[in-house]
């Protein structure tokens, strides 16, 4: 005969799950892709490392990215936004490809300014979301030496030469491009390194500012499509959900930024975001040694 099958008893305390309470998780988990998704959109053009901002806030919200894909994937949100800006000056290049050289010369700056991040994106992100989104003090490390760098460059910077940022010769840009690789690790910044590049390159506030808006663009795309490929086949149904979620928050938090920053800029420099990421990087060094990170 067979044995009756002996039902588990639930341990004392502990109650079933409801189904509104099975399906509060996933609602929860949209809540919060939104709210990083404005963090994502609030600090991608700002030079304090929208990336480390996420991964802070991952942590703080509990939110579930192991591979770092999320992170990546939002910020194609904040590139859409830039090309909505830009779009007329977008359009213009494009159209005069064929008959304007100055087209075709800051078409080639871009260009040039893109290729070494791909290069070493290509190389070594896999070690980077591995290894060095994981510690902590990595991050307060670089937000803490990229603070003290801009500081200097804005105390001891010469009078630059180049006004805009369509204006930028090869050579200029591929020392911005150079200076971009840095962003690979998390705290640098990748507009931080950009606009810290352009301005030792000659270019003022403003111009560095609006070439690292442009090296953008195809960047982050490159990276938003590298991180694509590697999901194939392996993607849930809620994390196309988050991306979505996530993406429309940046791109709508990047449009209310884009113009004020450039104002900004133009009107006080980069001290103000200096100082903040060395008062952050000191906090989260304290929260390393206090044993939280």
């Amino acid at each position: 005969r067979p044995r009756p099958v002996r039902r588990l008893r639930r341990p004392p305390g502990v109650r079933r799950r409801s189904a509104r309470s099975r399906r509060r998780k996933p609602r929860l988990a949209l809540v919060y892709a939104a709210v990083l998704g404005v963090v994502q959109g609030l600090t991608e053009f700002l030079p304090v490392s929208s990336t480390a901002h996420l991964l802070l806030g991952e942590r703080l919200l509990k939110f579930e990215d192991p591979t770092g894909a999320f992170a990546v994937m939002i910020q194609l949100g904040s590139i859409l936004a830039v090309v909505w800006v830009y779009r007329a000056t977008i359009l213009g290049t494009i159209r005069g490809l064929g008959s304007e050289a100055a087209a075709r010369r800051f078409s080639a700056a871009i260009i040039v300014a893109v290729l070494p991040a791909l290069v070493v994106g290509g190389l070594f992100s896999g070690f980077v979301k591995a290894v060095l989104y994981q510690h902590l003090w990595v991050w307060a490390v670089s937000f803490i030496v990229g603070g003290v760098i801009m500081l200097g460059m804005e105390r001891f910077l010469g009078t630059p030469t180049v006004r805009r940022g369509d204006q930028v010769s090869l050579g200029r840009a591929l020392g911005v491009g150079l200076c971009q690789t840095l962003a690979i690790v998390p705290g640098v910044s990748r507009s931080g390194a950009t606009i810290v590049g352009g301005m030792a390159m000659g270019l003022d506030r403003a111009a560095a500012a609006e070439f690292s808006f442009f090296v953008a663009i195809p960047t982050m795309s490159a990276a938003f499509a590298h991180d694509l490929l590697e999901l194939q086949g392996g993607v849930r149904p809620e994390f196309v959900a988050e991306v979505a979620v996530g993406f429309v928050a940046a791109f709508l938090a990047s449009l209310l930024v884009v113009q004020p920053f450039l104002a900004f800029v133009r009107r006080a420099g980069f001290a103000v975001f200096a100082w903040y990421r060395i008062v952050l990087g000191l906090g989260l060094l304290a929260a390393v040694a206090a044993g939280l990170g």
